[in-house]
């Protein structure tokens, strides 16, 4: 059996795996509300904290109202293109996975109230960067976003670094000492990433 794996942060969620039968969950669902508020629902607890969802919580109270069906759909057409990318540029392929997980769910149209646009949630100054001129093109988002990651990587030599460069920016983490720099939307987003970075380790 397919692995179930939610992550919801305030209405919002990203599916990992989805197990759909008769238009019902096919399995017993688990949930588990961490420190940072975070709801993480699974058909495999790995601790006694998570509780069985009863079915009338699920009809009658669910956990999301956004449509679950685009996340896995979306995954499947665009793994292909964030492996050329990955191979391409010398990328972890699970931890570019985990980065357009994080930025926008496998969504090409996504855009972020800062106006980051794209698979990998591009801002203007990053695709113009990077020689970007359509942020709504996925092969063009996913390249710029992969090369922009890569040279992060080098620049901190330090995956969390990185990441947290990718999100707050490269001037933000050397003005903290070479540290994750001191926002909690930087800081969740880099636990985040590293979270979805250690399941697509076991998984690809």
């Amino acid at each position: 059996m397919n692995n179930i794996y939610l992550f919801l942060k305030t209405g919002l969620f990203l599916l990992l795996s989805l197990v759909i039968s008769g238009g019902a969950w096919a399995t017993e669902i688990y949930v588990f509300k961490d420190k940072d508020g975070q709801i993480h629902l699974t058909d495999k607890p790995k601790h006694d904290g998570f509780r069985r969802v009863t079915d009338r919580e699920w009809k009658h109270k669910p956990y999301t109202s956004l449509d679950t069906a685009s996340f896995p759909q979306n995954k499947k057409r665009f793994k292909p293109l964030i492996g050329k990318a990955a191979r391409r540029y010398r990328v972890n392929e699970a931890l570019l996975n985990a980065v357009v997980t994080a930025e926008s769910a496998y969504d090409p149209k996504a855009v972020s109230k800062a106006g980051a646009v794209g698979l990998m949630q591009l801002m203007p100054g990053t695709a113009k960067r990077y020689g970007t001129t359509d942020r709504y093109d996925p092969q063009a988002n996913v390249f710029a976003g992969t090369r922009y990651l890569r040279d992060l990587l080098k620049q901190f030599q330090n995956t969390q670094l990185a990441l947290a460069a990718y999100n707050a920016g490269e001037n933000n983490v050397i003005k903290y000492g070479y540290k994750i720099p001191p926002f909690k939307e930087t800081q969740k987003y880099v636990r985040k990433v590293m979270h979805y970075y250690e399941e697509y380790q076991s998984t690809m």
